[in-house]
């Protein structure tokens, strides 16, 4: 097995009284997509708040390439190689698409490497390249997906986090953002995606863990994953029951 760049133990977090994540356990090796599939309020979005802090640890380990990151503030935690795609993208509206990768990058600003990064961000995703001098809030929503995904790749990570990148966007643009996720992986990025297909999601990841009120229900390979009768019928729309 290889050596794993994420691993969560036990894991707790939660807002005020309310358990948000119920001490989970996952691991994400070198190299791979794992999805986290759930409903609405599984604690997907909790999990990947505290992997970059933004979230209090109540109990548990979170470690990043054999290292803790327990107590690692946020700034830290992204030095190290975290970078988070949140949900509703958080692009910087006022500013053109030039500035909003320039912002990406900084924590890593050597000349030579950054202008590397952003020709691999800009034929990853050829319509930023179209719009580097737009403002990035005038932009379509399948575009500010594409600028959100290449402002993260600007800070050259190691660990990838993408919470729900398909939302609210068109079926083509989804299958755009998709096939540009699987490029990245190949160049051996590590991945730990949120999605709210579920379809999708266990097409595209190697493994997946499904979450239910912030505890881990199933876990396990993709494919075993899609053919399991709970998964079916509770996330693919499957009737289950003949």
């Amino acid at each position: 097995m290889s050596e794993a760049a994420l691993a969560i133990r036990d894991l707790r977090v939660g807002y005020g009284g309310i358990a948000a994540v119920k001490g989970i356990s996952l691991e994400v090796r070198r190299g791979e997509i794992v999805t986290l599939i759930g409903a609405n309020g599984a604690g997907k979005t909790s999990t990947l708040k505290a992997i970059v802090g933004l979230l209090p640890l109540r109990s548990g380990q979170i470690e990043l390439f054999g290292d803790s990151l327990r107590g690692v503030p946020t700034h830290g935690i992204a030095r190290r190689g975290v970078a988070l795609v949140p949900e509703g993208r958080a692009i910087f509206g006022n500013l053109s698409v030039a500035e909003n990768l320039e912002l990406g990058a900084f924590s890593k600003r050597e000349p030579a490497a950054l202008t590397a990064r952003r020709e691999r961000v800009l034929r990853l995703f050829p319509r930023l390249a179209e719009r580097l001098e737009q403002e990035s809030g005038t932009l379509s929503g399948g575009e500010q997906q594409m600028l959100a995904i290449g402002r993260a790749l600007m800070s050259d990570p190691k660990l990838l986090l993408l919470d729900e990148p398909s939302l609210g966007l068109a079926p083509k643009l989804v299958e755009q953002i998709f096939e540009a996720i699987v490029e990245i992986a190949k160049g051996g990025l590590t991945i730990l995606l949120v999605e709210q297909n579920t379809r999708l999601a266990l097409e595209t990841a190697s493994r997946g863990y499904v979450l239910v009120t912030g505890e881990v229900a199933l876990s396990g390979d993709c494919a075993e994953l899609r053919r399991d009768p709970r998964v079916k019928g509770a996330y693919l729309g499957e009737d289950v029951s003949a």
